[in-house]
């Protein structure tokens, strides 16, 4: 049901229209004079506002501009029986949604009304969505540990540069989230941030996907596509588990490193690209290249800057943090009341072997707020969370 005021001196306009839309199953509230109405708003969540233009003390345009300035969301629609043109003009420039005459058209007036429903269903609806674009591209680094501490100072010696970085780390330990903060920090970050998860490729596409290919470069071929290399011109290409890359594909990638130039599958042209290249991996990569599968060529070319991503039970203290960060996360996603964790529970999750690290614990906590009711402790965390040893 929604709410809806209407603002007018005259109290036959406003009796007609309360009982109007009273009938129409609105909830309707009412004021004399601009100065009453403003403070209904205020005080209240109004769905629509019907304002009258001319009224003493304060005029409709008026209490339009206050509404306006307190950035109060509420559609308001303005009334006058003495409208013509240029106020009609001023009221819709002033950022009224829509200006009636009288005598009201009742038609008129439900039409009106529906479609500003229409328009405050479609703003909640686009600021539900920034929020969540926005939490989407926000990538803190959560944690006052000793190693995350050092990491942080790392990122923003180094994010300024177009140094290479390494990083290095378990599954799961938050490799990409430095990556992304090296590239967000840095003057690239205007640009795009293309990932290329060389695990997830298969070794004949791995070339395809990073450099692109001509029409007719291979059987399923049909148009030209440009490849990672390409799409991340002048901002970074992160390349995760390059410990995966084909032996092929690293010598292409050490020549693009080295000559800044890359060849589509298919293509004698060169291309020359500008970009920082960010590689992360959970393999030891110098035992990889004892036993052939990885260049060491290349491996000099990527670790300029070395990073390691310690494991979440190397940080056990910034578990707290952690907890928090999700829980507040989690329980706004699900459009729920903020889950309250108790110490002891705390102290269980401190407790547990996170062989699946951040990303574990993520999952966890998910599944804590799901089947815990307002509160989480200490034996929940022992039922759902899986310790081990």
């Amino acid at each position: 049901m929604a709410n809806i005021l209407v603002i007018d001196d005259e109290r036959p306009i406003r009796s007609a229209l309360r009982e109007i839309l009273e009938f129409e199953k609105f909830k309707v509230d009412d004021a004399e004079n601009g100065a009453l109405g403003l403070d209904l708003i205020e005080k209240n969540k109004y769905d629509i506002v019907l304002c009258d233009i001319k009224m003493p003390k304060m005029d409709g345009l008026e209490v339009l501009e206050k509404i306006i300035q307190k950035g109060i969301d509420s559609p308001v629609v303005m009334i006058s029986g003495h409208g013509n043109v240029e106020t009609a003009v001023d009221a819709l420039k002033k950022g009224a949604f829509d200006f009636i005459e009288k005598p009201l058209d009742l038609n008129r007036i439900l039409v009106t009304i529906r479609n500003a429903l229409e328009k405050s269903d479609l703003v909640q609806e686009t600021k539900v969505l920034k929020r969540k674009v926005h939490k989407a591209l926000t990538h803190e680094i959560i944690g006052e540990s000793e190693p995350i501490n050092t990491i942080k100072a790392m990122i923003d010696k180094v994010a300024p540069s177009d140094a290479r970085v390494m990083i290095t780390g378990a599954n799961g330990a938050g490799k990409e989230l430095v990556a992304r903060q090296l590239h967000e920090k840095s003057s690239r970050s205007k640009c795009p941030f293309i990932e290329v998860n060389c695990a997830a490729i298969p070794s004949e596409l791995i070339e395809s996907e990073l450099f692109g290919h001509e029409k007719g470069a291979f059987t399923s071929a049909h148009k030209m596509r440009q490849g990672k290399f390409e799409q991340a011109d002048g901002g970074t290409i992160f390349l995760d588990e390059i410990g995966d890359m084909s032996l092929s594909a690293q010598a292409k990638v050490l020549r693009a490193l080295q000559e800044h130039k890359i060849t589509r599958v298919g293509s004698d042209k060169d291309i020359k690209v500008n970009v920082r290249v960010l590689a992360a991996t959970n393999k030891d990569l110098r035992k990889e290249i004892e036993n052939n599968n990885f260049r060491e060529d290349l491996y000099h070319r990527l670790n300029v800057i070395p990073i390691h991503v310690p494991a979440l039970n190397d940080r056990k203290s910034d578990i707290p943090l952690l907890v928090n960060h999700f829980l507040t996360m989690i329980c706004e996603d699900q459009g729920i009341p903020l889950h309250k964790v108790t110490e002891d529970a705390i102290k269980a999750l401190q407790q547990v072997d996170w062989t699946g690290n951040i990303r574990e614990l993520r999952n966890v906590i998910e599944r804590l707020v799901i089947l815990c009711d307002k509160e989480i402790s200490g034996s929940d965390v022992n039922l759902y969370a899986n310790p081990k040893g």
